[in-house]
């Protein structure tokens, strides 16, 4: 068994092409477990045994975009379309600061009925009624005036996966007016402004190979965002790739793991994509470093319409549901949820 590769890894921060390939491709079952007990160590000593709860609001299906892999395409006419009021926002809000939510996800296609009046005027609401609350926006690529508007309107936070580093891979994604070079320009705009700033990518994407990952690892080293969203890869039956392979489990957590090492102080959530493909999957995600777990605070009767891949899980729980299925899922492998905006480590 090769230890010495961890110890590299963990002490340098960086990783080679080489060492990626090994650790993604290895056999060496105690290996992986060390690599995976490594990753939990490094988020003890930032994070200790606390997973943060972010109260995700799935606000808007509408999306401008026709990304060949998500659900919500806009060339997806079998999709329900639904558009969250104000009020159902705010009602959202509410029941998740009574259950311990201390951070807000609005989350939602790129949707031009939500002009940045609109968002500022949600934003300053929420930021008001929820003084003590984190809001993280995740409504993709905007110009730089617009992000500048929504963070001095109080937004806290700010998700956008870059989906890949790699500029070939991108356009095997993408329609051919979205480009890489503006997703990543948006990134960095995000930063200077003074987000905490969140990137990532899906692990098994049609196109992808172990360069395209070891350039999304590169990425991220280069970007230093506060937060890394990665998941399986699931097909959605009305795109054109529905009959793709999806990620494994295996991939997704080693790599999970691997951006620990890399970028130790990172906030890194166990997604709903994990638990999707398999039963133990968020559970799994904490024991291989992740440390956030986003329950899901839309309305019931929108649920299902907010499908970005298929067989999404707890699309019929309410709030409070989520919230206790979570806590006794994440209790029962050793943590605890914690109610905390769960500001990243490097902000400290």
């Amino acid at each position: 068994m090769n230890r010495d590769i961890l110890s590299k890894i963990e002490q340098e921060q960086m990783i080679s092409r080489e060492e990626l390939e090994e650790l993604l491709t290895t056999t060496d079952q105690e290996l992986i477990e060390e690599l995976y007990r490594r990753a939990r160590a490094t988020a003890g000593k930032y994070y200790g045994k606390e997973i943060y709860l972010r109260g995700l609001i799935e606000f808007t299906n509408y999306c401008k975009n026709n990304c060949y892999y998500c659900g919500i395409r806009c060339g997806n006419e079998k999709a329900q379309r639904y558009r969250l009021t104000m009020d159902q926002i705010l009602s959202c809000c509410e029941s998740g600061w009574e259950l311990g939510f201390r951070t807000f996800v609005l989350q939602g296609g790129e949707d031009p009925y939500y002009t940045d009046e609109r968002i500022c005027t949600i934003t300053k609401e929420i930021k008001k009624r929820y003084p003590d609350c984190a809001l993280t926006l995740s409504i993709g690529e905007k110009e730089r005036a617009s992000y500048q508007a929504y963070f001095d309107a109080g937004a806290d936070r700010y998700l956008l996966r870059h989906e890949t580093a790699d500029e070939v891979h991108y356009q095997k994604l993408h329609p051919s007016q979205m480009s890489l070079a503006h997703r990543k320009e948006c990134l960095r705009e995000l930063k200077e402004i003074g987000y905490q700033t969140g990137c990532g990518f899906m692990v098994g994407s049609p196109g992808q190979t172990l360069d395209t990952l070891y350039e999304d690892l590169v990425f991220i080293k280069e970007l230093q965002p506060e937060m890394v969203g990665i998941g399986p890869f699931i097909p959605h039956q009305d795109t054109p790739f529905a009959e793709e392979k999806a990620g494994t489990l295996e991939d997704t957590l080693r790599l999970l793991a691997i951006i620990r090492l890399i970028h130790p102080m990172v906030l890194l959530p166990s997604t709903t994509a994990l638990g999707t493909i398999h039963p133990m999957g968020r559970e799994k995600g904490i024991l291989a470093g992740a440390n956030v777990v986003m329950p899901n605070l839309s309305p019931v009767q929108v649920r299902d319409k907010y499908t970005l891949y298929d067989n999404k899980i707890c699309t019929g729980e309410e709030a409070a549901e989520c919230r206790g299925c979570l806590e006794r899922r994440v209790a029962a492998v050793g943590y605890r949820c914690v109610t905390d905006r769960g500001d990243s480590a490097m902000c400290r």
